[in-house]
C-alpha cells in the first residue's frame, strides 16, 4: 500500500516541482522588469503628480548657471564646464540642442515627451565630473591611515566598502556624490556617505549642482543598459563624454525629491 500511495503522489510532486521552477524563473525575470518599468515612469513625468506651485525646471536651470558662474569666479569650476546647452523643441516638433551659437538636430536622442513644468538638458548642466586616479602600491595602506581609497566594483555595493586607505590622495570625491564604475564593471553606483575618499581610474565622482543626486543616479540607473553597450564597443569603459552627454530630463526640485521618495516606497514593497 506505502509503494502504490508513493506511485500515485511521485508524478504529482514532480509537476508541481516544475511548476514551482517556472515560478521562481518567472519571478527573477519579473523583478527586474518591475524595475525598470518604475524607473522609466519616473523620468518620463507619470510616476508622481506635477504640483502647479512648483518652480518650474526651466529656471531651475537659470539658477544651476547663476551656481556654476559663482563657482568659476571662486576657482571651483573650470569656464568650460559651466557651458550650458539648450535643448528645446522647434515649431517643426523636433528636439534641438544649442551651445552657443552652434544648433543642432538631436531628435534621435528624445524618446519620450516630458511634463510642461520639466526641460531637457545634459547631465553636464548639472554635476561637476571628477575622473579618478590610481596610486602607486607605495601609497596606500591597509591599517586605516589617512582617508579611504576606493578603486572599483567591489568596494561598490548596497554601501561603501573600505579595505585601503591613503595619506597621498589626488582626486577626491567628497560626501553626498554620486560614484559610478566606469571601467570593468561599467555601471555599479553608490552615494557617497563616508567622507572624502580617493577614488582610482575605474570610478568617477558626479557632484550635483542644486539638484537632487539620488533622482540624477535613478536617471542613470535607467539608462545604464546604454552605458554598457558603450563600453563593450569601447576599451576598457565608459568615457567622461558619455556620462556628460546623458540626455537628462529635468524637473522642478520639488518634484525630484517626490519622485525619489516614490521610487524608494516601490522599490521596498518589491524587495
Amino acid at each position: 500500500r506505502i509503494v502504490r500511495t508513493i506511485e500515485e503522489v511521485l508524478p504529482k510532486v514532480e509537476k508541481y516541482g516544475k511548476q514551482q521552477v517556472q515560478l521562481e524563473s518567472l519571478n527573477n525575470s519579473l523583478l527586474p522588469l518591475l524595475q525598470k518599468s518604475i524607473l522609466q515612469e519616473a523620468i518620463q513625468g507619470k510616476l508622481v503628480a506635477q504640483d502647479p506651485s512648483d518652480e518650474p525646471a526651466e529656471k531651475l536651470l537659470v539658477k544651476i548657471d547663476e551656481e556654476k558662474l559663482r563657482l568659476v569666479k571662486e576657482g571651483k569650476l573650470k569656464a568650460k564646464d559651466a557651458v550650458s546647452s539648450i535643448i528645446f523643441k522647434g515649431d517643426d516638433n523636433r528636439y534641438y540642442e544649442q551651445i552657443g551659437t552652434h544648433k543642432q538636430d538631436i531628435t534621435d536622442e528624445i524618446h519620450f515627451e516630458i511634463p510642461d513644468s520639466w526641460v531637457y538638458t545634459r547631465l553636464s548642466a548639472v554635476i561637476e565630473l571628477l575622473s579618478g586616479r590610481d596610486l602607486e602600491s607605495s601609497l596606500y595602506n591597509s591599517i586605516g591611515k589617512g582617508i579611504p581609497y576606493i578603486t572599483g566594483a567591489s568596494n561598490i555595493g548596497e554601501s561603501i566598502a573600505v579595505s585601503r586607505w591613503t595619506e597621498y590622495p589626488a582626486t577626491i570625491s567628497h560626501i553626498g556624490d554620486l560614484l559610478i564604475t566606469c571601467k570593468g564593471t561599467v555601471g555599479a553606483m553608490a552615494i557617497n556617505n563616508i567622507g572624502n575618499i580617493h577614488i582610482a581610474r575605474q570610478i568617477m565622482s558626479m557632484s550635483p549642482i542644486l539638484c537632487n543626486i539620488d533622482y540624477i543616479r535613478f536617471v542613470i540607473k535607467s539608462q545604464v543598459d546604454s552605458l554598457q553597450k558603450e563600453a563593450r564597443s569601447m576599451i576598457p569603459g565608459i568615457s567622461r563624454e558619455h556620462i556628460l552627454g546623458v540626455v537628462l530630463p529635468l524637473p522642478p526640485l520639488n518634484e525630484q525629491a517626490r519622485i525619489v521618495n516614490r521610487i524608494k516606497e516601490l522599490q521596498a514593497l518589491l524587495n
